[in-house]
Parts: structure tokens; C-alpha cells; sequence
């Protein structure tokens, strides 16, 4: 991934948080017949440090455990926040119009070999964990257990767990860093007239 010193995010920290928050990642392996990618919710698990441990699963008959081989390197990509920006909305284009469009995105790329892990236990834990994780956000979050175990168990058997420990991890975080402040607040301003807060946000950090 190409990243301009003014883009680079290295707080391990802050590229944790992304892939907390944006768990599904795009999983790129290096098959027999080139390059494949799955699209899998991942949990992060921050040990061992300093970059943590990708945790998932797939279903058994998912080509990508043939992948899978504790040599060749894997690939995760998350994506957080993307936004369009229109040069319209910087102030500078009204003073000499010296200005094209872009788009503001962040995102990480953590890379690691990949292994398989068929532990009913283990299995079981990463499942809930994911799940819990993601159903914090509801008033009546649902868990694993409130499935009949019948169900659960049999579901259990057609799949099995994924883990890779991060070696590297790039972080790139575009969000108008390379723009004078008058267009910053103008596209902040944008950005929420867009209903984009999430961006707008980014934006206006600035500490990146």
C-alpha cells in the first residue's frame, strides 16, 4: 500500500480501535490458482504484543482453508470511514480554483501467516467473544447461548476457527491532512451537510 509520510498512522492503538470497530475484513490468501480474498468478521484479540491476533472462522467446505499452509503470508484489510470530496466545497477554489476532487478514507492492512484452529472449545469462545462484541450496541444484545445448544452444536460442525498472528500492521488515515484549515472546516461542513459525521470527524482531528 502506497502511504505518503502525511497519511501514516503507526499508533498501534489507533489501528486497533479502526479494527474494533470495523471488524470485517477483506482476508487476502495466496491460492494455487493466484490470489483470493474472503470477506470474514474478524475479533481482535490485543495480545501478544506489540500488534495482537486476528481471530475468526469459516465453513468447512470454504476453499480458503486449502490456503492455509503456515508459510505463505496473508493478507487483512479493514476499512473504516470513505467519503467523496468535491473540490466545491474547499474555500481555496473561489481564490484560484487550483483544485480536483478526491476521496478520504481510512484503513488498515495487517499482515501474518495464517493457521487453522479445530478446537471445539476454542471454536466456541471466538464465537461468542465476536458476538458479543457486536451485539454491545443493541438495548437486548442476543448471545450464543440463547439458541437452543442442538442448533448451536450442529452449526458448530460445519465450521472451523482461523487465527493469525500480526507481524505488521499499516495504517493510512486520508482525511484532508494536506489541506489549509479554511478548506478542512469547509469540508467538515460538507461532510455533515452529507450526513458523513463520521468523516466530518476525521476531519477535524488534529492529531493526524
Amino acid at each position: 500500500m502506497y502511504v505518503p509520510k502525511h497519511f501514516e498512522i503507526t499508533d498501534v492503538k489507533v489501528m486497533h480501535e479502526l479494527i474494533h470497530d470495523y471488524p470485517l475484513a477483506t482476508l487476502v490468501t495466496m491460492s494455487a490458482n493466484g490470489l483470493n480474498a474472503n470477506h470474514i468478521p474478524i475479533h481482535l484479540n490485543a495480545m501478544p504484543e506489540p500488534y495482537g491476533t486476528l481471530q475468526g472462522h469459516v465453513a468447512r467446505s470454504n476453499p480458503l482453508l486449502e490456503d492455509i499452509n503456515g508459510e505463505n503470508q496473508s493478507l487483512a484489510i479493514f476499512h473504516g470511514p470513505n467519503a467523496y470530496i468535491t473540490p466545491s466545497w474547499y474555500e481555496t477554489k473561489k481564490e484560484h480554483g487550483k483544485v480536483v476532487p478526491t476521496w478520504n478514507y481510512v484503513v488498515v492492512h495487517a499482515y501474518g501467516n495464517l493457521q487453522v484452529v479445530d478446537k471445539p472449545e476454542w471454536l466456541r469462545a471466538q464465537l461468542e467473544t465476536l458476538t458479543d462484541q457486536n451485539e454491545s450496541q443493541f438495548s437486548e444484545p442476543w448471545a450464543v447461548a440463547d439458541a437452543p445448544t442442538e442448533f448451536t452444536e450442529k452449526l458448530f460442525e460445519s465450521i472451523v476457527g482461523i487465527e493469525m498472528k500480526i507481524t505488521k500492521l499499516l495504517g493510512k488515515w486520508k482525511v484532508s491532512q494536506n489541506q489549509p484549515m479554511q478548506n478542512k472546516v469547509s469540508v467538515i461542513k460538507g461532510l455533515k451537510d452529507k450526513q458523513q459525521q463520521d468523516m466530518a470527524d476525521l476531519v477535524g482531528k488534529n492529531e493526524y
